[in-house]
């Protein structure tokens, strides 16, 4: 029988999970929520006087949790708490977890068996480390300290590799052209639904055209210049070699219309294998706005020269800010090796068959 690992204490990364959330997702992705202070209460139910004063202190700070730079989750194990209004979504900032089968509240350490649970507060910060853990008559201590943090949060520097003169300004142009000829599609995401990966178009999430790349000899041209210039690079720093190019595309963020909400680009089974994303930008002085930010290392923004490439691990929570003029044009493949080929091969028969077809698409880097 495997071990389950150790609940997570202060200076310790919080487990990712995916779990039913009131009013909201059947699935909801903990990982998402990267970037701003997090304040969880695992308060099991909110019949007992001791959670129902815990959550009237996130009432009386309510103000606090703004979805921008703090949120709050609390975690019931109670369907009643449901069924007699208890607890209620209130957006922006506060959110349930409906733990019925008590699956997030053992990740934690609440729920010691199907019946002790030990309820308190975990305070993590924008990254989802634990800063420290509270017990729940300590919510005041929890909000005061939650509020120190958020009051001046320096920004960080996101490990992203930053790669010039990938391509030179004529190849950038054509693939400009290829793109303004065929005029692009929909580019959705990939989200796991009922055990397969699936093709999702949301234009709240993700506002993208995008045109695939079909001419052999131009594949051929531009993984060479790929593996001559990025993986190289790629491996200097971190001491990964990689050989596997997933998709040769062009994108196109269109001013008004252009983004790409927060997200991490390996969390479905079809995009398990992803190791490096690589965002070659095409026309880098003809737009405004639409620059790379990494949330849970602050608002600073990245772009590279035209032509060159910024480049990070797929684990890595990051949006595509809004463009506000112009058209922002890039070229973005995936990159991977050898053993994260074996991933991918695995996890084929969990692509949906209407989806995934930028998961299909695969070459030597």
């Amino acid at each position: 029988m495997t071990t389950p690992p150790a609940p997570p204490i202060a200076g310790d990364y919080a487990p990712w999970f995916h779990a039913k959330a009131l009013s909201g997702s059947d699935r909801y992705a903990f990982h998402s929520v990267g970037g701003r202070h997090v304040l969880m209460l695992f308060f099991g139910t909110a019949s007992q006087p001791g959670a129902k004063a815990a959550l009237e202190v996130v009432a009386k700070h309510r103000e606090v949790f703004d979805d921008e730079h703090a949120v709050f989750f609390g975690v019931t194990v109670d369907p009643s708490d449901v069924a007699q209004n208890r607890i209620a979504q209130d957006l922006p900032g506060i959110r349930y977890f409906l733990d019925y089968d008590r699956a997030v509240s053992r990740l934690f350490g609440a729920a010691k068996d199907a019946h002790r649970y030990e309820p308190f507060w975990v305070l993590l910060d924008r990254e989802l480390r634990v800063i420290q853990r509270y017990r729940i008559d300590a919510g005041e201590a929890a909000i005061a300290e939650l509020r120190k943090r958020t009051a001046k949060v320096p920004d960080g520097v996101a490990p992203v590799l930053t790669v010039p003169d990938v391509f030179d300004a004529e190849t950038c142009r054509m693939l400009i052209d290829l793109y303004n000829k065929d005029g692009g599609t929909a580019s959705g995401f990939m989200r796991d639904v009922d055990g397969k990966t699936t093709h999702v178009l949301d234009d709240n999430f993700k506002r993208r055209r995008d045109t695939s790349i079909e001419d052999a000899k131009l594949i051929q041209m531009l993984s060479q210049r790929i593996a001559r210039r990025v993986a190289p690079a790629i491996e200097r720093a971190t001491h990964f070699k990689a050989t596997r190019i997933e998709r040769h595309i062009v994108a196109c963020y269109e001013a008004g219309k252009g983004h790409f909400r927060p997200h991490r680009d390996n969390t479905t089974f079809g995009t398990a294998h992803r190791r490096f994303a690589v965002t070659i930008n095409l026309n880098a002085e003809e737009y405004e706005g639409g620059d790379l930010r990494f949330p849970e290392f602050g608002g600073r923004t990245y772009r590279a020269p035209t032509g060159g490439a910024v480049v990070f691990s797929c684990s890595l929570l990051h949006e595509a800010m809004p463009v506000t003029k112009g058209k922002r044009y890039a070229f973005l493949p995936f990159l991977y090796d050898e053993e994260a080929r074996a991933v991918r091969e695995a996890n084929l028969d969990k692509l949906a068959a209407a989806g995934g077809q930028d998961v299909k698409q695969e070459g030597a880097a």
